[in-house]
């Protein structure tokens, strides 16, 4: 059982920590509050102390006063938890915001980057030296996060998920040792990490594998009336079959405040010229859009698209959904139906958005589902629902219907020819989308599951890092 920390144990570590590092209180007002902020207001929990290093070792010092003291820990990155899992109620709030360099090292066209650094950090830093890593699709995401669940992105479809592109870390483990990883140090820490991170302690650097990305691309979003919509998926479909992975999709069902009614958005990307672009999503373009926002942009500029649909502030849930592989068009018209009703019935939820993610699943799915706890490769497509409203008597309401739109997708897959309970491998939700409370009897990391518990009896028995899709030690994993 973690617990609070005490004014004493406050005052015994601000003697430890060195200079650099700022410990911050309720008493000092507005400096604490914006640092225990988060993307969603439902995820503000008052720590009892932030601690807000600079350097790799503090940040050991910290996790380790933690770990021997039992304190709640809870490591903030970007701090886009819905579920609350980079806050703590009373413990100690490990701040990652003033570590954020990034470093390009041209000749391996490797990206170091600390562990609080954000996409748009990465992207541009990147950019700078003609390079690009899968990253994420809204930029003021933590890179941390995002990396150690998985990580998909525009250029998935080219590369693999953001795991895939990680070469090296250092992480901070629950004894507060600094490890380094990578195929030959500590490879089983390595293999962990990708995928099931936030089990396994504090990654205080990555290095990500930078490709050649010196022409600009196509994105943007491309808007169409609700009865386009079975032509829509079906369209998407035959791009996916198409086989060309420099192009993809994400279908957004929303309310824009300027619409009589609620729109589908195809937000597109191809990693190519208009020529190409424009010939590649003809069939898409030829359903007529009432709006066509695509055109030619730096590749650091595309993950700030979706920005304006992120923004900090009010009542948010994320809930991981599931499609299979070729999406069902009738399926997916039953989705909207069901957004159309709640959104129109609890005008609060107007902000909310359904997402259906298109990448060539290719590149992902050539890398075997056991070479690093990431469980999320087959024939599937990830959605996300994103509930956001302002009425705090409606919390457990609104996520309850997050959680019935998510059944039924796992329910459909359930039923469909590609699942087989005695040989599916895949966890049926992407961890990265999932809430404390989501998962439905199911493993978080599908076949990697007991490989997991097994390392993390190893590296944090007490179990410190708990919050996200948590693992239990093997002593549990066996019972």
């Amino acid at each position: 059982m973690r617990k609070a920390i005490t004014a004493e144990q406050i005052k015994e570590l601000a003697s430890l920590v060195d200079s650099s590092t700022r410990l911050f209180t309720r008493a000092d007002g507005e400096e604490y509050d914006k640092l225990i902020a988060r993307w969603a207001d439902n995820a503000v929990k008052q720590a009892g102390v932030v601690a807000v290093p600079v350097q790799y070792e503090e940040v050991a010092k910290l996790v380790k006063f933690a770990a021997d003291r039992h304190i709640d820990l809870a490591v903030r990155g970007g701090g886009h938890s819905t579920g609350g899992t980079s806050s703590t109620e009373g413990g100690l709030s490990l701040d990652l915001s003033s570590m954020r360099d990034v470093r390009i090292d041209t000749a391996s066209k490797h990206i170091i980057a600390q562990g609080g650094a954000m996409w748009a950090d990465v992207d541009n830093a990147a950019i700078e030296k003609g390079l690009a890593t899968v990253g994420g699709t809204v930029n003021h995401t933590g890179i941390g996060g995002l990396s150690l669940g998985g990580g998909f992105g525009w250029l998935a479809g080219m590369y693999g998920c953001v795991v895939d592109n990680i070469v090296a870390a250092k992480v901070v483990i629950a004894d507060g040792r600094l490890l380094s990883v990578s195929e030959k140090e500590n490879a089983d820490l390595f293999w962990a990490i990708r995928g099931a991170g936030h089990n396994f302690g504090v990654v205080v650097e990555f290095t990500f594998q930078g490709h050649d990305q010196t022409n600009e691309v196509y994105a943007g979003s491309v808007v169409f009336t609700a009865d386009k919509l079975l032509a829509i998926v079906e369209t998407l479909n035959k791009l996916m079959e198409s086989g060309d992975a420099k192009g993809a999709a994400i279908l957004v069902f929303a309310r824009p405040p300027t619409a009589p009614a609620p729109v589908v958005v195809t937000n597109v990307f191809y990693n190519g010229d208009q020529a190409a672009a424009e010939e590649y999503f003809k069939l898409l373009f030829d359903l007529g859009p009432v709006a066509n926002m695509a055109k030619m942009m730096p590749y650091n500029h595309v993950n700030g698209l979706l920005n304006a649909m992120a923004t900090h502030g009010r009542r948010k849930s994320i809930k991981a959904v599931t499609l299979t592989n070729n999406v069902e068009p009738a399926f997916i018209q039953e989705l909207f139906n069901d957004y159309v009703k709640v959104t129109g019935d609890n005008s609060d939820l107007a902000h909310t958005f359904v997402g259906m993610e298109f990448y060539n699943l290719e590149k992902l799915n050539s890398i075997p589902i056991e070479a690093m706890a990431f469980a999320n490769r087959g024939p599937y497509r990830a959605g996300v629902v994103g509930l956001e409203w302002t009425n705090d008597k409606m919390d457990e309401e609104n996520r309850d219907w997050g959680r019935m739109i998510q059944a039924k997708c796992r329910q459909k897959i359930i039923n469909s020819k590609e699942y087989s309970p005695e040989t599916t491998k895949t966890a049926l939700e992407y961890a990265n989308y999932l809430e404390p409370g989501d998962l439905m009897g199911d493993k978080p990391f599908g076949v990697n599951q007991r490989r997991l518990a097994v390392l993390k009896q190893k590296y944090d028995p007490g179990c410190v890092f708990y919050k996200t899709s948590p693992i239990a030690p093997l002593v549990t994993a066996r019972n």
